[in-house]
């Protein structure tokens, strides 16, 4: 294990893994995972990723075994210890709701009777709201399944996350409140922006570009040159898009510009109209301002 650069827990398996995966690799921070291995280091040497469960990642970057960590905000506030929400993340998102059975005529969590049992795998979270209302509950700590614990009649309502309530709706749940939302998140160490300022800073420029790209496109058009005042008040770029001169056309010039990627097709239609031909759409891995 590489014992140089920063050490990030991660999460060895799911969705959020794969999230992670390939936004470290649009990153430039590309790795190489075995199933067989519980570390990878980073094809550039400068990071080393300990896969454990999501739910262990904040005690893990807590107690200094690792310095960073992905996870979701959930997680980090279910796990009530000391880490520094360092950025939020384009994905893992969800919200932390309580969810009753349909056929119940409660539609919110204040209308919930007292020593109501509630199971859930957020008994921190869920203790924290109801004290919040001054309601008195039974918690059973579940791992998994919790939507179908009403039915068993194990408890009368839940807590758990959702990201389009199409689970809930299944096992006949109705939402009658919600706790927070969540995204995934990197988090970090006490003390680390102090100790390692430098390799901390390196590491968020490189996901940051990452992330920055997800929002833009890359276009290129050839453009009649008397359109060029109408185009930057078009498509603006950074600052203005790079002109380029073509060879044996003096009418015409290429332009190279970075857009956003929600405008895309409505900037076409201006370019367009100003006579762009030869237009290209290409994606952006990383852009650094």
């Amino acid at each position: 294990m590489n014992k140089c650069g920063l050490k990030i827990a991660a999460p060895n398996k799911g969705r959020l893994f794969d999230d992670m995966f390939d936004l470290f690799n649009r990153a430039g921070l590309s790795i190489t995972k075995s199933d067989r291995k519980l570390y990878a280091t980073t094809h550039d040497g400068n990071y080393t990723m300990v896969f454990v469960r999501t739910q262990d990642i904040p005690n893990f970057v807590n107690s200094g075994v690792a310095d960073l960590g992905v996870t979701g905000q959930d997680v980090v506030a279910e796990s009530c210890v000391d880490v520094e929400e360092i950025m939020e993340l384009n994905f893992g998102s969800c919200k932390m709701v309580v969810a009753a059975k349909e056929e119940s005529p409660v539609n919110s969590a204040e209308e919930l009777s007292d020593n109501i049992k509630i199971a859930t795998s957020f008994p921190n979270i869920t203790k924290k709201y109801f004290e919040k209302l001054n309601k008195k509950i039974h918690v059973t700590e579940v791992r998994g399944a919790t939507e179908i614990t009403p039915k068993l009649g194990l408890a009368d309502v839940i807590v758990d996350i959702t990201s389009s309530g199409s689970t809930l709706k299944t096992n006949n749940l109705k939402i009658i409140a919600e706790i927070m939302t969540s995204n995934a998140v990197i988090i970090a160490r006490p003390g680390l922006k102090q100790e390692h300022s430098e390799k901390l800073e390196a590491f968020v420029r490189a996901i940051k570009s990452a992330l920055d790209a997800d929002e833009k496109k890359y276009l290129m058009a050839n453009i009649p040159r008397q359109a060029l005042g109408e185009v930057k008040q078009i498509i603006p770029g950074l600052k203005s898009p790079t002109v380029v001169r073509l060879l044996d056309n003096d009418d015409e010039v290429a332009i190279h510009v970075v857009v956003n990627k929600k405008n895309l097709y409505e900037n076409i239609n201006k370019l367009k109209q100003l006579g762009a031909t030869g237009i290209l759409i290409m994606t952006v891995d990383q852009m650094i301002p």
